[in-house]
């Protein structure tokens, strides 16, 4: 950590850490200190989903601080919380430190299934080592929603991702393909392969204004999410396109 952002930290001001592997350094407003850091993560969650599901998990966060890691799970059947907490090793990163947490308590799964030969004991036993909090106490995790339109189908228009949200997108659209084929239209010397994607892109836009679809996704913007619907983990998610 450079000496500003230490600086920093001790006046309270915030500064950006990686949320993959907490490090401070050269991330100015990026989330992540690099795609592969994120990746590292999201796949040493997703590879431990047996434990999840072993607990019945219907939704689980995992977050961390400079000193310890946090795993907390809603479980089908109870009414609480259950977090379980790891301290940080040194030198090591989040993903490293959650494997350790893992295999703690994937240990003490089988050794209860081993003992008792019941499952459910055995998801009862781990469960039973968290600290419970009620659930009322969990904050709901937000909604993103954004337009299932790729961005090179509105770049080929020249159009932005506000012209989307406008009473009057028909007529956007159609002005923005006359534009373009002012320019592009082979009868105008445009070249054929670059007039057909934006002749495709326009009756992609018109076919999406008539029946608008949308990506939703829940999360949280600082902690990372499992779904047990989709018994998937996603990144934490943007602040700003968030919804209540």
């Amino acid at each position: 950590m450079s000496e500003k952002d230490r600086q920093d930290l001790k006046s309270g001001k915030k500064i950006n850490r990686c949320l993959s592997c907490g490090k401070y350094e050269n991330l100015n407003n990026r989330k992540y200190c690099s795609i592969r850091c994120r990746q590292i993560l999201r796949q040493r969650l997703n590879a431990r989903n047996g434990l999840l599901q072993a607990l019945n998990a219907r939704y689980a966060t995992f977050y961390f601080s400079d000193t310890m890691i946090f795993l907390d799970i809603i479980a089908a059947g109870h009414k609480e919380i259950f977090r379980f907490v790891h301290r940080r090793l040194s030198g090591k990163t989040p993903s490293e430190d959650f494997n350790v947490l893992a295999n703690e308590l994937g240990r003490a799964w089988w050794s209860e299934e081993k003992r008792s030969k019941k499952k459910y004991l055995a998801s009862s036993y781990v469960l039973a080592l968290a600290v419970k909090t009620p659930e009322m106490a969990l904050v709901k995790p937000k909604v993103l929603k954004s337009h299932k339109i790729q961005a090179r189908t509105l770049d080929y228009l020249g159009m932005d991702k506000a012209d989307l949200s406008s009473v009057k997108l028909k007529g956007i659209i159609k002005n923005a393909y006359r534009r373009q084929a002012k320019i592009h239209h082979p009868d105008v010397g445009g070249k054929s392969a670059a007039f057909r994607k934006i002749n495709t892109a326009y009756h992609e836009l018109l076919h999406w204004a008539e029946n608008p679809r949308f990506i939703r996704r829940k999360g949280f913007t600082d902690k990372w999410f499992y779904d047990g619907a989709s018994k998937k983990w996603v990144q934490p998610i943007p602040i700003k396109k968030t919804e209540p």
